[in-house]
């Protein structure tokens, strides 16, 4: 297949290495040149603008800081959609809008251009592009994304497909949210542990060894939160408890002087379960809580 890739940095070279060593042809630019000396000398063609990249691809592919970037690559001078061909596929890995994705897809569409986002994640980043490991989301039209499917098991040994256009960039959002959050929140912990007198090193296996590290968070979702079994017998741990917990913790903070503010609101969040009567529900019914407060329910049946 005659692949054009568009973005050749931390993650987008290594993927264009795998794409070129699974054996397409491929056209690749960047604005730094030199970037794709490793990949011309795997014998990809370096072009001299995304116009020239489209013009010469069935496939074309950008991977990109962000939004900003990918429209100007898409539609400023020189841009893909001045080249692109009636019956080419256009697949944004970047990390972009979901709404930038569906606005290319309308300009794309009367020019017989399909329009696919494929984010990526996991793998450890750079590490995972190198290793061909990523996790890659898709969506669009599912028969597009089955024609494109091989070459972008190339560049991730975990690819799905999730529905409508547009939804890969919202789960790779939802995702990176969920780090940002997270990592705050192992910072606040990890403070107040630490200043509070526990070594780090213990800190780090609490962590690691406890629900925590062995994702029973994470794995509540489909076994409670899909099923809405938040009354299941027998409750493990209540929701009373976690209040217990969480204002052992927010009082060592204060005694501390350390700053945690997720954790204050977490804390008002269960006090408002327990004022609504949730206390011997499982903690899990905390999940539901949001549910609540955002409107949705988040099942798979």
């Amino acid at each position: 297949m005659k692949v054009g890739f568009i973005g050749l940095g931390n993650m987008g070279g290594p993927m264009a290495l795998n794409i070129i060593k699974g054996g397409h042809s491929v056209t690749v630019f960047d604005i730094r040149k030199e970037s794709a000396a490793e990949h011309v000398k795997a014998g990809a063609t370096l072009a001299a603008s995304p116009q020239a990249v489209a013009a010469q691809s069935e496939l074309v592919m950008s991977s990109l800081p962000g939004p900003r970037e990918v429209e100007h690559v898409v539609f400023g001078e020189g841009g893909i959609s001045h080249g692109i061909r009636a019956g080419s596929i256009y697949v944004d890995v970047s990390s972009s809008s979901p709404d930038l994705i569906r606005q290319i897809h309308a300009a794309f569409k009367p020019q017989g251009v399909e329009v696919l986002d494929a984010p990526v994640a996991g793998g450890g980043g750079h590490h995972g592009a190198v290793q061909g490991t990523l996790t890659v989301m898709v969506g669009g039209d599912e028969a597009v994304f089955r024609k494109v499917e091989p070459v972008l098991k190339l560049i991730g040994d975990k690819v799905y497909y999730f529905g409508a256009l547009g939804n890969g960039m919202i789960a790779k959002t939802a995702h990176n949210q969920l780090c940002m959050v997270t990592s705050a929140a192992i910072a606040e912990c990890v403070t107040m542990g630490v200043k509070a007198g526990v070594n780090p090193q213990d800190m780090y296996l609490a962590l690691k060894d406890g629900d925590f590290g062995q994702g029973v968070l994470l794995g509540m979702l489909p076994y409670v939160v899909f099923n809405g079994a938040y009354d299941a017998e027998p409750v493990s741990f209540p929701l009373k408890m976690a209040h217990k917990d969480i204002a052992i913790a927010t009082e060592l903070g204060r005694r501390h002087n350390v700053p945690m503010p997720l954790a204050a609101l977490v804390e008002q969040q269960l006090t408002e379960g327990l004022a609504r009567g949730l206390g011997d529900k499982g903690a899990g019914i905390s999940f539901k809580m949001q549910e609540d407060r955002a409107g949705v329910k988040v099942r798979t049946k």
